[in-house]
C-alpha cells in the first residue's frame, strides 16, 4: 500500500480535479442481469465435499426465470410484460427469490439476459423465446405453439415463424457488436457460416462490413481493410469446411494471420 502511494503519479488535470472535489465517477441505471437456463439446468455454487447440499438447496430456491414463471401465474398484470423488462415493474428479492411489485424508481432499471453463443443450441432459441414472449408460465408454456407442445425451443422459434430468412443471424451480429471485438465478430461470422442455414451470405458480410471490418480500417485503409478481414474470415472458414469461393463472397490475394499478414 506504501508503495503504491509513494508511487504513484498524479497529472495536473486530475490534481485539479480532486482539489475541487469534482464526481470521479456517475451512475445513472441499475441493471439487472436475468438467468437464462435450460430446465434443471442453473448454475450452483457449492464447495467442495457439498455438492448434494448444494443440489438440495438450488431445488428449493428459484431463479429469476423461474420466479418469473411463477410471478405470471399468480398476477396477472405481469402478463403483459416481457421476461427483459420485468426489472423496471418488479424487484427480485433474493432472500424469498419472488419478484415483488416494484412501488417507485423503475424508470432508470434495465433487465438484462446473457449472450448465449449459437454453439449453446437449445439455450440460445430459449433466449430467443424468452425475449419475445410475455406471460409464460413455464417450460412447456415456451415449447408449447398453437397448441402444439415442440420438442425443442429451436423447434418453437421455427413455429414461430422466428428463424424465417437469415434475420436471426443479423440479429445475433447487431447485438455482438455492441461489445465484441471485430475478431471475434469475425469468429462469430464464421461460426455462422458454419452452422447456420443461411439464404444469403453475401448479404450478411455486406451488411455488417462496417463492424466487421473495423480494425483493419483503422490499421490500413478503407479500400483494404474489408480484404484483411475477408483474408481472416477465410482462415477461420477451413475448421468449418468453407471457403469465400463456396460461400460467392469476394476472394482476396493473401493470407491474413489475424492481425499479421504474408503475402502469397
Amino acid at each position: 500500500m506504501l508503495s503504491f502511494v509513494e508511487g504513484r503519479y498524479v497529472s495536473a488535470p486530475e490534481a485539479m480535479w480532486r482539489l475541487n472535489e469534482f464526481n470521479l465517477s456517475h451512475k445513472s441505471h441499475t441493471v439487472v442481469r436475468l438467468a437464462v437456463h435450460l430446465p434443471q439446468q442453473q448454475p450452483i455454487v457449492y464447495q467442495d465435499g457439498q455438492e448434494a447440499q448444494a443440489i438440495e438447496r438450488a431445488a428449493l430456491r428459484k431463479t429469476t426465470l423461474t420466479s418469473w414463471f411463477e410471478l405470471n401465474k399468480n398476477d396477472p398484470s405481469a402478463h403483459n410484460i416481457s421476461y427483459s423488462y420485468i426489472p423496471q415493474y418488479y424487484v427480485f428479492d433474493k432472500s424469498t427469490t419472488n419478484w415483488k411489485k416494484r412501488q417507485r424508481g423503475g424508470q432508470n432499471v434495465i433487465g438484462r439476459l446473457p449472450v448465449v453463443s449459437i454453439l449453446d443450441t437449445e439455450r440460445y432459441y430459449l433466449r430467443m423465446l424468452i425475449l419475445r414472449k410475455s406471460g409464460a408460465i413455464s417450460f412447456d408454456d415456451i415449447l408449447t405453439v398453437n397448441g402444439l407442445r415442440c420438442i425443442t425451443f429451436q423447434q418453437a422459434c421455427q413455429e414461430y415463424g422466428l428463424l424465417q430468412g437469415d434475420q436471426q443471424w443479423h440479429d445475433a451480429l447487431n447485438e455482438d457488436a455492441q461489445f465484441q471485438s471485430p475478431r471475434q465478430l469475425r469468429m462469430l461470422f464464421a461460426m455462422i457460416c458454419g452452422f447456420g442455414e443461411l439464404e444469403d451470405v453475401p448479404d450478411l458480410w455486406v451488411q455488417h462490413q462496417v463492424s466487421l471490418c473495423e480494425d483493419f480500417v483503422h490499421r490500413y485503409s478503407e479500400q483494404t481493410g474489408p480484404h484483411y478481414a475477408l483474408a481472416d474470415i477465410e482462415e477461420l472458414l477451413t475448421s468449418y469446411n468453407l471457403s469465400l469461393q463456396k460461400l460467392h463472397l469476394p476472394t482476396v490475394r493473401f493470407a491474413c494471420k489475424c492481425f499479421g499478414e504474408s503475402e502469397l
